[in-house]
């Protein structure tokens, strides 16, 4: 029994592993799963915005409303934010900003609660933070209220996903401490001043304003825009007429996956694939050990049962439900205490009833492959050993 519980911890390791690897690609899919975009225009020959850093103007989501076959244009912005809570322990998600007014967060998988009601001040969490409704928080210069729960929704990296909205997404991203703000201000109004337009007294004046009132400055960047297409178009229409622009690309939902999957999640797949074949291999050697050594501690019965006429059949079947037996309680045990403790981990363990039969028929093939090296050892015991005392 104690053999078994070690070899049924092992095992728990490997349905885990397999868990851990299933739980990494929802986790990399759910964000843009979430957002139910059939297009998405990134910066021009990136792989944005989630393999990759993209940058695009505001304005491009207005010049994609306009685009023939287009029933909606959003922006999409997100960053990652770590925080200590006042009286609790330090938090870490991504913000996203939704596109205020026309988005609200209404299509999210709400768990609890309601979809943003205001421009500013809310902000919808998923549950993995660990924030209940009505929770305040201080980010940036303001106080935002958690009026959204989601569940399941996490970005690539595994951190929980919080939706605000797009200005209020911004804010925090660009937000800098008084002394920041007052030595980016100098260090513009130098520069003005060695250029020849300090000669205009209105716009000397300007210079000194805050960067969100110089018009030459412009709006924040955005990330990426996303499309829904209206009804009888199809994504590879619009995205032919999209591609004509030569400052994005244009990828569709499809798209996406394979980007995320085959490079965010390529090299932890390997890594996990590699960590689990290594631990059935030492599986089989373990309880190849185990049944080896368990036959000679028996090998004077074995012998006395060839002497007393037992067929080899019966010599050999008990050996294998010996081994079917004990690989049998590991996995039973690998089972529940899976079930058990999985839900504990930090991240998503998502173990589908396929990984469980697949983990049973490994169980069933090393079970047998370990058998054999004690069948071996059965059928070479010598019957004269137990009349020679």
């Amino acid at each position: 029994m104690l053999t078994a519980v070690g070899l049924g911890l092992l095992l728990t390791i490997v349905l885990g592993m397999t868990g851990i690897y299933n739980g990494i690609i929802v986790d990399a899919t759910a964000l843009p799963d979430s957002l139910r975009a059939d297009l998405w225009i990134v910066q021009r020959d990136t792989r944005g915005p989630f393999a990759e850093l993209s940058r695009l103007p505001a304005d491009l989501e207005e010049r994609a409303r306009a685009v023939p076959g287009v029933a909606s244009a959003r922006s999409y912005v997100a960053h990652t934010i770590q925080r200590d809570v006042p009286g609790g322990p330090q938090i870490r998600f991504t913000a996203l900003g939704l596109s205020w007014p026309d988005d609200h967060g209404a299509d999210l998988p709400l768990v609890e609660g309601r979809p943003l009601s205001q421009a500013h001040f809310e902000f919808i969490v998923d549950r993995s933070l660990g924030l209940a409704l009505g929770t305040r928080i201080p980010l940036g210069r303001d106080i935002y209220t958690v009026v959204g729960i989601t569940e399941g929704i996490t970005a690539s990296g595994g951190d929980p996903v919080a939706f605000f909205t797009r200005s209020d997404a911004q804010k925090i991203q660009f937000d800098k401490s008084n002394e920041a703000i007052r030595l980016d201000r100098e260090a513009r109004t130098a520069r003005f001043r060695r250029s020849q337009l300090s000669r205009n007294p209105d716009l000397a004046r300007m210079s000194t304003a805050p960067a969100n009132q110089i018009p030459a400055l412009g709006p924040a960047p955005v990330s990426a825009v996303m499309l829904n297409l209206a009804p009888g178009y199809q994504a590879e229409e619009v995205r032919g007429r999209l591609s004509q622009w030569k400052d994005v690309t244009v990828y569709t939902q499809a798209d996406q996956h394979q980007l995320i999957l085959g490079g965010i999640v390529e090299k932890t797949k390997r890594q996990i694939g590699l960590f689990r074949a290594l631990l059935v291999v030492i599986s089989t050697i373990l309880m190849s050990l185990i049944i080896y050594t368990m036959t000679l501690d028996k090998i004077h019965s074995i012998a006395l049962l060839k002497l007393l006429g037992a067929r080899r059949t019966v010599i050999l079947g008990m050996i294998l439900q010996e081994a079917l037996l004990l690989g049998g309680i590991a996995y039973t045990l690998a089972i529940v205490l899976g079930n058990t403790i999985f839900e504990l981990f930090p991240r998503r363990v998502a173990v589908e009833n396929s990984d469980r039969l697949l983990l049973l028929l490994v169980v069933f093939v090393i079970s047998i492959v370990a058998s054999i090296f004690g069948m071996k050892k059965a059928l070479a015991a010598d019957p004269n050993e137990v009349l020679a005392g």
